[in-house]
Order: structure tokens, then sequence, then C-alpha cells
């Protein structure tokens, strides 16, 4: 089995250089790892301690943010070392100040395993919820270096709870410590021998707290939203605007922002065309153009989850096609939320609804009878929001659960 992980591994990037003239995010990850030993050789000296933090793109990185900021905070002789294995993760936090070094995690052969941990010796490594990089591992362990996993989540699909995953399993063996998200991922652990776990929660709902506690206001969205009742649809794909472009016409008296999860221009103009609306740009209309339009299209990133705040609904997307995108976001500013049919995967989702502060729809039909039932019964308006306010407040603290299960590991 190591023998066709490592042919794999080796196979990988070849693949990826042969996509690279035809494909820009392969083309980055091809670049972004050159000349990464050289990186390496520059950055460490061995003198200083060094804290590893990898996270496999930046869903990961938001998770396992609160993590690295707080423990910044307390372990500030301490560099941090950020990797990431997605250029979707790396290409917009290449420049995060909350790390000393930002780059590529080298393919995970051998020789490239070795190399990286004897240059940055880390006194600590961390894993932000999967990638389980075996010969990273091997060598960490080797090595004598702590490796955790925090928010980590498992399920009984993965590869070590399989009749075939006696050789993963053994890999497990090389972590010291697993944080896991829920009871059920440290029951799974247990059931194949695993015992050290300990149950802390996820800290995307420590991040989604933080994030609004320091919200900016956006005067301009305030204003479109001021007086009207509005449904902000957030990370959406074709699928998900397929049917938003029928809640125009049924709710002609309804604000829609939406807010596609790509925001390259020809995906802009699909959307546009879809919603047949001539809907208001973000970027490219003024503010006083917003007014007469039904429908806001956010045609950049990083203020969608400041602006969830000024919506009475929300809709999030993926769950018709890629997976359910990030739910706690608006939740956590006490309104209701709805989605497709894929979001088992999901714990809050899946709880959310369960309680009735999340509404899952299989098409057009079942989102306009929730969208009037929560626009006409102001009671059941009020209690999904009180539901989707109680549950982020009760799922907070995961931070600081990890913070203080480090410490033996920090020293």
């Amino acid at each position: 089995m190591s023998f066709l992980y490592n042919l794999g591994i080796a196979l990988y990037p070849l693949m990826i250089r042969a996509a690279a003239p035809f494909n820009m995010k392969a083309a980055k990850w091809v670049r972004g790892r050159r000349g990464w030993r050289r990186i390496v050789a520059q950055a460490f000296n061995g003198t200083e301690k060094v804290a590893w933090f990898h996270a496999a793109s930046l869903g990961e990185f938001e998770q396992g943010r609160p993590v690295m900021e707080r423990f910044r905070e307390a372990y500030p002789s301490c560099r941090i070392l950020l990797t990431f294995f997605s250029p979707s993760g790396y290409e917009q936090k290449k420049d995060y100040d909350g790390a000393d070094i930002v780059m590529y995690l080298p393919p995970d052969c051998p020789s490239n395993a070795r190399y990286f941990v004897e240059m940055t010796k880390p006194s600590l490594a961390v894993f932000i919820k999967y990638e389980f990089w075996y010969n990273y591992l091997y060598e960490l362990n080797r090595q004598g270096v702590p490796v955790v996993f925090i928010s980590a989540l498992f399920r009984a699909d993965q590869p070590f709870f399989r009749w075939y995953g006696s050789w993963f399993r053994k890999r497990l063996n090389r972590i010291d410590h697993f944080f896991v998200q829920d009871e059920d991922s440290a029951l799974m652990l247990g059931s194949i021998g695993i015992e050290r776990t300990t149950v802390s929660g996820d800290t995307r709902f420590d991040r989604v707290a933080d994030i609004l506690s320091k919200k900016t206001d956006n005067k301009n969205i305030e204003a479109y939203c001021s007086g009207n009742k509005v449904l902000l649809a957030g990370s959406t794909w074709p699928p998900d605007e397929d049917i938003l472009a029928t809640v125009i016409r049924k709710f002609p008296d309804l604000k829609l922002i939406i807010a596609p999860h790509e925001v390259k221009e020809e995906r802009i103009k699909q959307l546009i065309e879809t919603l047949g609306t001539g809907a208001a740009r973000y970027t490219t209309d003024e503010p006083g153009v917003w007014f007469d339009k039904q429908v806001l299209v956010i045609d950049t990133i990083g203020i969608l989850s400041g602006i969830y705040r000024y919506a009475d609904i929300a809709y999030i997307g993926g769950a018709f096609s890629t997976g359910l995108h990030n739910i706690q976001e608006p939740a956590v500013n006490g309104m209701p939320v709805i989605f497709g049919p894929r979001y088992h995967k999901f714990r809050e989702a899946v709880e959310l609804v369960r309680e009735g502060g999340a509404f899952s729809i299989a098409g057009k039909e079942e989102l306009h009878n929730v969208i009037a039932l929560l626009l006409e019964d102001e009671v059941k308006y009020r209690e999904a929001c009180a539901v989707s306010e109680r549950y982020m407040l009760e799922q907070r603290g995961a931070t600081e659960k990890i913070m203080k299960g480090l410490r033996p590991y920090v020293s």
C-alpha cells in the first residue's frame, strides 16, 4: 500500500503540470511550488521555535484561524508557519499577517517530507480538519514532533473505517491527539482503538462570532435594504440561481441580494442573464441606481459575511451541486437560513433544520412556500431567528478548549 500511495503522490504533480497550460488553478499550483527548498532554507535557521499549521484550502484556514491567532497571543516568541495545499487558499491568504511564513505544502513524497521537516524543525504540527499526508506524518513522528488535528470530523465512509482500511488506520497512530467536532467522531475513532480525542467543537463558530463582533458598517447596502424585506443569497451556483430567479417573479416586493460563489466576469454576466431583471451590480453601478432595482448582484469578494445582518432571510448555495457552503455566517446574525437538499454532511445544518432555524428545500415550490411562511407568519419567523441565534451562542468555545489541550505540546 505504501508503494501505491507514493506512486500516486509522484504521478499527481505530473498530471497537474500537464494540465497547467489549460487550467489556471493547476498553473498556480505548479508555479507556487517552484523553488520551495530555497524558500525553506532561507526562512528557517533552526534556532527559533516554529509552530506549523496546515490548511487544505481557504475553508480550512478560516476554521483554524481562531486557534492560530490565539496561539500567537499565547506564544509570541514562537514563529508560525502556515502551509496550503490548494491555490484557492494560498492565493487569497499569502499575505496573511497572522503567520510569519505562508507557503504551499510541497508534494508528500518521502524526500520532500524529510527535507521539509528537517529544515523547518517545527516544535508542533497542527493539521486543520482533514489532510492526512502520510509521509509528512511519518517524518514528524520520526523526528519527535507532536502532531495534532483540530476541528477534525470523521465519517463512516472514510477509508479508516472500511474493511480495507488497515493501512490507513495505522497512519492515524502517528497523531498525538485529535480535537474533534462532535461526539460521533470521537466514537468512530474509539471503534478503531484511538482514544486520544477531545470533543472540542467546531472553531468556525468562534470565527463567525469574531467577525460579527468586529462588524463594519456598509451604508450603501444598509440604505438599499432599509424599509424592505430582503433575501440575501450567498455562495450560489447556477442550480441555485435557476430557482432564485423564480422568486423575483413570485415575490415582486421582496428585494434579492445575490452573491455568487465565483465572481469572474463571465459568471456575473451568466447570472444576470439568468435573473432576467436588469439587476444592479455592486461594483459597477452607482448606489443611486440600485434603489430602483429588485435585485443587487455582489460581484466582488470579501464583503458577504458583513452584510448578512442587513437582510431578513438568508439562502446559502451549493446544496444542489457541490455541497453546502457556510451557513454559520448568516445564522450568527440570528436569521432563518434556507438551502438545498444536500446538507447531511454538515452537522450545523442538520441540527438547525431539526430545531427549526433552517429549512431545506428540494425545488422552487418548496422555496416559495418557505419564503411565504417566513414573510407572512411573524411568530414562525421570530421563532426561527431565535433558534439560529441560540444555537450559534451555544456552539462557541472550541478555540479555548483546543488552546488548553495544546499546552502540554508547547514547551
